[in-house]
């Protein structure tokens, strides 16, 4: 059964927690059992947003909110696009 998703930010805070306990003495499996998630899931965060710094996880929202803007905006045109072929297509028979 698949938990929650966790945000970008979340993530962030919670590999950092880790790394907080491994340099409190603490194992890496007793850290990631700690954060409430598999390890294959800390790896794979790790991986992807492990590098992360809190400037650029904001600058990556920021990114991910003008994509889903712009997916919206060309979503828009290609319908506007579709009805004007379609009412070209009808003024010509």
């Amino acid at each position: 059964m698949p938990g929650r998703k966790h945000d970008h930010g979340e993530i962030v805070e919670k590999l950092r927690y880790v790394e907080e306990l491994i340099d409190q003495g603490r194992s890496l499996a007793d850290a990631i059992e700690t954060i409430g998630v598999a390890e294959a899931t800390y790896y794979r965060w790790r991986k992807e947003l492990g590098t992360l710094s809190i400037d650029q996880m904001q600058r990556l929202k920021e990114l991910e909110l003008e994509n889903a803007r712009l997916r919206r905006a060309v979503l828009d045109l290609t319908i506007d696009k579709m009805t004007l072929l379609e009412s070209l297509k009808s003024m010509r028979v």
